[in-house]
């Protein structure tokens, strides 16, 4: 809330508390900032949520830090008394509201603090989907010579004492441990500006969360990449401090580069697009480091499952972390490929997830490292051998690759064998059931061999090249054989007039393999642009929904400004109009724009192939 000449307004938060709203005059958001714009009572105020995801500074990365940066100023002429307003509630650092937490206060140096955390704190000790964080301590600080007032209360006292009065409660709430929902417990600052003129009057609060262990990788509990040397909350929050301009500065260059990359390649909606996928794409994964302080990325299957390093999770948003970054890809494969490479992984192709986040000890999904039983044998060890091979385009280098290589040449040799015509086998678009001859993952398969065929070239294993070139190739003419439909191909290769999206074909352009003729994704495109709906290009002809990072692959696959934006304006459109407001889903309706299932999933990087594409051509 802001106060402004003694009337409060309201500025974020549940309405209907009898404070009026102060009135909302902008919103723009950018990879790493939100920027919300309000006006009232002669003051123009500016609030922006600021998460410093600079994906080429790990140590910056890997903070649980987000700054909230308020700007004042007067917008009549005349000086305004101003002050601000904010707390966090105790839901941020427990599961459900019925369990208990405590709360205190700390100087950290030139800050002051208040963190809450749960009773128990059980460090690792559950794992499953749609569970929040339950140990280690959620934190709120600010800059002591800035700080007019802070308190530990409940919520309706804290927000009272303010309306009221413009303070806080006089003492601390010290009645703990109790339950969330027992006089929910809140961490309260105010910010007296003053009397604030034409000059903008900033003040800004530091949010962390320290978790202590993060991970459990084979029995190993792993710390957060931050904390690797030593570094605990009291130095997280004063090095956020510090930093802190800084930051502001850099996250601002960042930006402005990032968004002038993405209408470059895609225009101005796909730039809006992605920047709305950005932190989610980040935030969707925790960056621990290893014994030997190897940086690892493990992803949450968010609102499916709640898989950990779900290797068709990863592939989709592999586009993100190959144009920001490579080393943060290879944080995701590292596991996977060890974990395949171990006897305990029996079979001849790539494992589907490491368990159950954040418990990585094993794969849960299907018939688990027992049977072969709702595996995804081509879908998995296709997605592993494309994002190694892209790992190695974007280092010039197969070194990477070389490490693994028993367990790359394993799956590339069980492609040759499954992957022209699959069996009837789940792949990661199974929600309308299962396919055996599915023309899609055949294409995964082919174009896979292929990037094993270049691993090969790079890594000058020449006769291997040519052979899996060769049989890449072979693979590719019968697809065409196999899957024409006249103006179009098939969803499988038994089922005339049947279509769907080829989505897997981009790989042949991002890694220059050049196995299907560029008409193929012209016929393709064209047919799609005659099949779109009010909200997008279905998945294919059974159902009316479709995969939002999909669709992006598939507009990629448009080789002209005008098939591109055709196939995104319908999303854009979406995304404005959609009646759910949930973190972005990637399953949607296309007809009427509902979620289907889904949402703050780490698959929506997959946006970003657009701005990959046009970098590798």
């Amino acid at each position: 809330m802001v106060r402004i000449d003694g009337t409060s307004f309201q500025i974020l938060g549940p309405t209907g508390r009898g404070t009026p709203a102060m009135n909302q005059t902008g919103l723009e958001v950018l990879p790493t900032r939100t920027i919300t714009q309000f006006d009232a009572a002669g003051v123009h105020l500016t609030l922006t949520f600021m998460t410093p995801a600079l994906p080429d500074d790990l140590d910056v990365l890997s903070r649980p830090v987000t700054y909230l940066v308020w700007d004042a100023r007067a917008t009549d002429g005349r000086d305004h008394k101003v002050s601000l307003f904010f707390y966090a509630a105790a839901q941020l650092a427990v599961n459900s509201t019925d369990q208990q937490v405590i709360a205190s206060r700390a100087k950290v140096g030139s800050l002051e603090a208040l963190r809450v955390g749960s009773r128990e704190q059980s460090v690792l000790a559950k794992s499953g989907d749609n569970l929040r964080i339950d140990w280690g301590y959620f934190y709120v600080a600010g800059a002591r010579g800035e700080v007019s007032a802070s308190a530990i209360a409940s919520d309706r006292a804290a927000r009272a004492e303010f309306v009221n009065n413009g303070s806080l409660p006089d003492s601390d709430d010290l009645d703990f441990p109790r339950a969330v929902n027992d006089r929910t417990p809140a961490l309260a600052f105010t910010f007296d500006l003053g009397s604030v003129g034409n000059a903008t009057v900033s003040r800004h609060l530091i949010l962390a969360y320290d978790d202590f262990f993060s991970i459990e990788y084979f029995n190993r509990r792993l710390r957060p990449y931050w904390r690797r040397n030593g570094m605990d909350a009291a130095t997280l929050l004063q090095a956020a401090e510090r930093d802190f301009r800084d930051l502001a500065t850099r996250c601002r260059g960042f930006d402005d580069q990032l968004m002038a990359a993405l209408r470059k390649a895609g225009g101005e909606e796909y730039a809006r697009i992605a920047a709305l996928a950005y932190r989610q794409t980040v935030a969707a994964h925790k960056l621990v480091a290893d014994i030997d302080g190897t940086p690892l990325l493990f992803s949450k299957e968010n609102f499916s499952n709640g898989c950990i390093d779900t290797v068709d999770v990863t592939y989709p948003s592999s586009p993100f972390f190959l144009c920001f970054n490579p080393k943060l890809l290879k944080g995701q494969l590292i596991p996977i490929l060890e974990y395949a490479s171990l006897p305990r992984w029996q079979f001849l192709f790539a494992p589907h997830d490491l368990g159950t986040y954040p418990l990585a000890n094993g794969q849960v999904y299907g018939g688990r490292e027992q049977t072969e039983e709702n595996q995804m044998p081509v879908e998995e060890s296709g997605n592993m051998l494309l994002m190694v091979a892209g790992v190695a385009r974007e280092e010039g280098n197969a070194s990477f690759a070389l490490r693994y290589w028993p367990a790359l040449t394993k799956w590339a040799n069980y492609l040759r064998e499954k992957g022209l015509d699959p069996e009837n086998q789940l792949c990661t678009d199974d929600f309308a059931g299962h396919l055996a001859h599915n023309t899609n993952l055949s294409l995964k398969a082919i174009l896979a061999i292929g990037g094993y065929a270049t691993l090969c070239d790079m890594a000058g294993r020449k006769d291997d090249a040519v052979l899996f070139r060769k049989t890449a190739e072979e693979m590719a003419r019968k697809w065409q054989e196999m899957a024409n439909d006249g103006d179009h191909y098939r969803l499988t290769f038994d089922k005339p007039e049947s279509w769907s999206q080829k989505y897997n074909l981009v790989w042949d352009q991002l890694l220059g393999l050049k196995l299907f003729p560029p008409e193929v994704a012209r016929r393709e495109i064209a047919y799609y642009r005659t099949k779109l709906n009010k909200f997008g290009l279905p998945l294919d002809l059974r159902k009316d929904y479709t995969k939002l990072d999909w669709e992006f692959w598939t507009a990629t696959l448009a080789d002209n400004p005008q098939d591109f934006a055709a196939l995104v304006d319908p999303i854009y459109r979406w995304a404005i109009e959609s009646p759910d407001r949930v973190p972005l889903t990637d399953w949607y309706s296309t007809v009427d724009g509902k979620r289907q299932g889904f949402q703050a999933r780490s698959v929506v990087g997959g946006i970003f192939i657009k701005l990959l594409a046009s970098r590798t051509n």
